[in-house]
């Protein structure tokens, strides 16, 4: 089985090096050469790192790499068997690229969306066959986490979501069906909270003490805004306003101090300072 991956940044490098290690071929496209670049460095440096746990052989590990190839051109997946898109939550984008999938990819292939937010119909709306989309949501870091929503849009296939769930599970990870409801399952709950440490943050707490306070008062192995950094100040505030403007509701608002960190550059890890500096 050979798997397709639109994007090269940290989701898209992720789901392809699971569906690697997992066996598959790969091919990680990105419109964009230094995504790619990074993709591959990033794999390389995760296998060096199971190599030294003990955790894979030198073999193992080179083979993992050699299943992945990258390119720039979207023909590259025509004869996958699967495609799992995994771009910047923009509906527009997303939507323009299952379109060009839908006449690039074999007819009897199952295109999946990584989107956290965004409805799998609106996503569909512009594929002359969209009974063949399905959301497959994955989880930061996709080779370590564990879960994958599994989401059907108004016209999705049963066997389409069929086969879906058993890719998940041949990636080693456990399928949870969720409604085409924005946030989902996970994020749902889980964005809303990171949103409330920001404004924690906003009126004057330390994010060390917000932080702490979640991961001994609640037993979370990860901060909230430790995990808004890891994940993206940016990606995070995406999925917030969408939830907003989704729901209308006032509970959903975006913290304001988010939009100032991403004008200022404040994105977390990838760009070395977000609530915390990294060196």
């Amino acid at each position: 089985m050979k798997i397709g991956v639109v994007g090269a940044g940290m989701m898209g490098c992720g789901i392809a090096e699971t569906a690697a290690q997992a066996g598959f071929t790969v091919i990680n496209v990105d419109t964009f050469s230094s995504a790619l670049e990074n993709a591959q460095k990033c794999v390389q440096k995760d296998m060096e790192k199971l190599v030294a746990k003990g955790k894979h052989t030198r073999g193992e590990a080179d083979a993992v790499i050699a299943r992945i190839a990258y390119g720039t051109d979207m023909r590259m997946l025509a004869d996958c068997d699967a495609v799992i898109e995994a771009v910047p939550e923009n509906l527009e984008l997303k939507a323009s690229i299952f379109a060009q999938l839908d006449a690039i990819v074999k007819p009897e292939a199952f295109l999946a969306s990584n989107t956290s937010a965004i409805a799998i119909s609106a996503l569909s709306a512009k594929m002359t066959n969209p009974a063949r989309c399905v959301g497959m949501h994955f989880f930061c870091p996709a080779p370590v986490m564990k879960l994958v929503e599994i989401v059907d849009g108004l016209y999705t296939a049963p066997e389409t979501t069929g086969r879906a769930v058993e890719l998940a599970k041949a990636l080693g990870k456990t399928p949870a069906k969720a409604p085409e409801m924005p946030g989902f399952l996970v994020n749902r709950m889980l964005v809303p909270m990171q949103n409330e440490a920001a404004f924690l943050v906003m009126e004057g707490a330390d994010p060390k003490d917000v932080d702490t306070a979640m991961k001994l008062g609640a037993n979370f192995p990860m901060g909230p805004l430790e995990l808004t950094d890891f994940v993206g100040v940016d990606i995070m505030y995406n999925t917030m306003l969408t939830l907003y403007e989704s729901f209308h509701d006032s509970k959903y608002r975006p913290c304001p101090l988010l939009a100032n960190m991403i004008a200022a550059g404040r994105l977390g890890r990838k760009s070395g300072r977000g609530f915390y500096e990294y060196g």
